[in-house]
């Protein structure tokens, strides 16, 4: 390994809109919506537009300060500058956890579906196949991960474009050939109501549909690796609003007027693959499996490609390994990336192995990382707002709307459905265990990162004091 001169502008406009748009449809929009769907009926729209919500706040926040300092750590390195160094510390570390056991999770889901197709490879033999090659792409160079990444959010943008289209035909009656007569707007309120289970379902629903929002992120650390940081930055920021309407509520919104919310078929066989189903389109179940493989295949490559470059940026900064920071010729981190698919495969070894013991743990320790983060999205951006006031105003091309009042409003809300989480205690994944395991990991990191910098104090000390003594005995 060459040390190389550090990451390289590799990614190109395409790549980073591709990459931006990509990353707010994760494989939990297809996988996790039916279940979304039975707990709060048609009113699981109100969830998602909750949700949607508050990660268009937390990006804009994000894309402030990312437009202003475009860096390969984002918020991590955001949070060091704003808070501290245990605050950039922590988060970069939980915020690495969470993709390493997020490839486990993804690399299995890829595999059950290849194994369907193909039963005389194993499983397990899926996911080695599937973590190879994409670790393989990841290691040639950031540009094969752009590539990577543009076809397969592409065949994700397509077909959520397509199943809208054909869904919002069938649901007026005007699609040839169809069976239509579940169809309807009338889906909304004739089962119940538009809130059958409640009001208080939506905020049951938000807790089930929160974390497949999680990726959201990926297009400002990407930006340290494009032509125009600044400009990638800004506009991956300006169209979330529209990415997360379209693609999320659009396509969520065309499934509960296609079928009744409490329709079997809903649980059995998945949300998108019932409603397409009910149609009667030939192969449907097939043809949303590869989607959904597409998703889990584009989840794995960021997942790789985001906790790769957090660890090189833990590593330049002194937070992780040097040899994190070290890049190959072509401006890849190889350690970086190999230590982060060692652990991914780690992961997946758990979750053969001791599928209800270590590997639920790591599931349940990270799942509410993902509010953590933008928690301390919202602080730093408090902080950071005034110093870049202050120090380079010409650098806010990016504005948190209504500062600093949106941003305290913000920061409620992540609170709220937080201690929300905490009145669920159904099942061994339920929202209380979630954020306690959660909390539990996070403050180990935390008092890890604190034991670390009074380490580094003490050193600093030591030095001084040596250097003192020498400059006594060079003046006697």
């Amino acid at each position: 390994m060459t040390s190389g001169s550090g990451l390289q502008a590799g990614l190109k406009n395409r790549h980073l809109s591709m990459i931006a748009i990509g990353g707010v449809i994760g494989a939990g929009l297809f996988v996790g919506s039916s279940s979304g769907i039975a707990t709060a009926g048609p009113g699981i729209l109100l969830s998602y537009a909750l949700v949607g919500t508050l990660v268009v706040l937390v990006m804009r926040m994000l894309g402030e300060m990312s437009a202003a300092n475009p860096t390969s750590g984002s918020f991590s390195a955001h949070a060091d500058r704003a808070l501290g160094r245990w605050a950039g510390f922590s988060i970069g570390w939980l915020y690495w956890f969470f993709w390493v056991v997020v490839l486990a999770v993804e690399a299995t889901a890829g595999a059950k579906i290849l194994e369907g197709w193909i039963p005389a490879v194993p499983q397990w033999g899926w996911a080695l196949i599937v973590m190879v090659v994409l670790t393989a792409t990841n290691l040639v160079s950031v540009g094969s991960y752009g590539e990577f990444e543009f076809w397969f959010a592409g065949i994700k943008v397509v077909a959520i474009g397509a199943f809208i289209v054909v869904g919002a035909l069938a649901i007026f009656g005007v699609l040839p050939g169809a069976h239509t007569d579940k169809a309807g707007l009338g889906n909304l309120t004739d089962h119940g109501g538009f809130l059958p289970n409640g009001p208080g379902a939506i905020l049951t629903g938000v807790l089930l549909v929160v974390f497949s929002f999680m990726g959201s992120e990926i297009a400002t650390l990407a930006a340290g690796e494009s032509e125009d940081p600044q400009r990638a930055v800004t506009k991956s920021t300006n169209s979330i609003i529209w990415r997360i309407g379209v693609f999320y509520l659009g396509s969520i919104f065309i499934v509960v007027c296609l079928l009744p919310w409490n329709d079997p078929s809903i649980k059995a066989q998945g949300s998108y693959v019932a409603a397409l189903d009910s149609l009667g389109i030939a192969h449907a179940g097939q043809i949303m499996n590869f989607i959904v493989l597409t998703s889990v295949l584009s989840c794995l490559n960021s997942g790789l490609y985001t906790a790769s470059r957090m660890a090189f940026s833990l590593g330049g900064r002194g937070d992780a390994p040097k040899a994190f920071a070290r890049t190959t010729s072509r401006g890849v981190p190889m350690a970086a990336i190999i230590a982060s698919v060692v652990f991914g495969f780690v992961a997946v070894f758990f979750n053969y192995a001791f599928p209800d013991t270590v590997f639920l743990f790591l599931v349940n320790s990270s799942g509410a990382v993902a509010l953590f983060v933008w928690l301390v999205i919202c602080a730093s951006q408090l902080r950071l707002r005034r110093i870049i006031e202050r120090e380079s105003p010409e650098k806010l091309v990016v504005r948190m709307w209504l500062y600093p009042y949106l941003t305290w409003a913000t920061i409620a809300l992540i609170v709220f459905v937080l201690g929300y989480m905490l009145t669920d205690t159904e099942g061994e994944s339920s929202g209380r265990t979630t954020v306690l395991l959660s909390l539990l990991v996070a403050l180990a990191v935390v008092a890890v990162s604190v034991i670390k910098e009074r380490v580094r104090g003490g050193q600093a000390v030591t030095t001084a004091v040596s250097d003192t003594d020498t400059d006594k005995v060079s003046v006697s």
